[in-house]
């Protein structure tokens, strides 16, 4: 199988294509050829591993490899279909069509997942791109959502509501009953608003740090704006959530937990397959939809991570293994 490998950090073309062989295949698990899969902004900073890249580092460069990735095919989410199933495996069948979120690595035509990991039947009413792109976005945005103790009725502001996280976290924001505020550049204004978005703040013309709004809850998608900074714009017991950490935040997060009633809260988020199956629910009653900014082909992967490092991609960017990859 062609799978693209990351043996070195560094720029985008440090990717590789190379023929390896098949996952082999344990008795609980399901062997999926990938259609699609995205190209995040996780990935991205993994690639290039430099201190400026990744978040809590060392820690962070100890653990995904000192002089090199221990991981060595990138990508975190995916859609296909099951060629392959192990005899012990109960809830899939070959044919199916999935999508969900693979920690081996999905820059791959094989894959080898878990029954019970974070593994879902494809929402019929997306393609393989568009479902490929909400394990990660979608996934994420619900789980620091919830850990926000988001409720019908509440003030909510989205900081990044035009990345992968921001404009999924502004549809389920909508679904959850908050009225929500996003921010973004001037311009995805108009996607933003298109999203359900009660009201849009063009970071370039407004800081909502003092228009002298407050709100029950702020996520910032991208960690871009501070704790002491953004607490003004926090009611009494807000909760101020982001979904990228470093060691200021760390220990934010360690006073607020045992001082005030503003608190900090951050974390990895997680990969439940209950999750999956939530939002296929709600991507098939037409709640939530996939927002693709640029579509690639596995042989143009170094030029899609380029894309990606200028750090101003709307929504998701998705790479195309498969002819097939727009079928329903």
């Amino acid at each position: 199988m062609k799978a693209v490998l990351c043996n070195r950090y560094g720029p985008p073309d440090v990717l590789e294509m190379h023929e390896l062989e098949k996952p082999t295949l344990q008795d609980n698990e399901v062997l999926i050829r990938v259609y699609a899969t995205t190209v995040s902004s996780g990935d991205s900073r993994i690639r290039n591993g430099s201190r400026k890249s990744l978040p809590l580092w060392p820690i962070s460069k100890m653990a995904l490899g000192i002089r090199r990735p221990r991981k060595n095919i990138l990508g975190m989410d995916f859609s296909g279909q099951i060629e392959e199933v192990g005899k012990d495996v109960t809830q899939f069948r070959q044919g199916d069509q999935v999508y969900g979120f693979c920690g081996k690595g999905t820059y791959a035509e094989y894959i080898s997942v878990r029954e019970a990991g974070s593994l879902s039947l494809k929402p019929p009413n997306m393609s393989y791109e568009e479902a490929a792109s909400v394990p990660f976005g979608a996934v994420s945005a619900l789980d620091f959502l919830r850990k926000g103790k988001i409720q019908a009725g509440q003030k909510v502001l989205i900081y990044g509501a035009s990345g992968s996280v921001g404009t999924y976290a502004i549809q389920l924001a909508k679904h959850f009953g908050a009225e929500v505020t996003g921010v973004c550049s001037t311009k995805n204004v108009d996607l933003v608003k298109s999203l359900g978005a009660d009201y849009v703040i063009d970071y370039k013309k407004e800081d909502y740090t003092k228009n002298g709004e407050r709100y029950d809850l702020i996520f910032d998608t991208l960690g871009k704006t501070p704790f002491a900074k953004s607490k003004y714009s926090l009611k009494e017991n807000g909760l101020y959530v982001t979904a990228v950490v470093n060691y200021r935040e760390v220990a934010q997060i360690l006073i607020t937990s045992k001082f005030g009633k503003k608190k900090i809260i951050s974390g990895i988020a997680g990969s439940d397959p209950k999750d999956l199956n939530y939002l296929k629910e709600l991507i098939e009653e037409k709640k939530i939809k996939a927002v693709i900014d640029r579509k690639y082909t596995k042989e143009q992967i170094a030029e899609a991570h380029r894309y990606v490092d200028e750090g101003h991609k709307i929504g998701n960017v998705v790479i195309n293994w498969e002819a097939k990859m727009d079928e329903h």
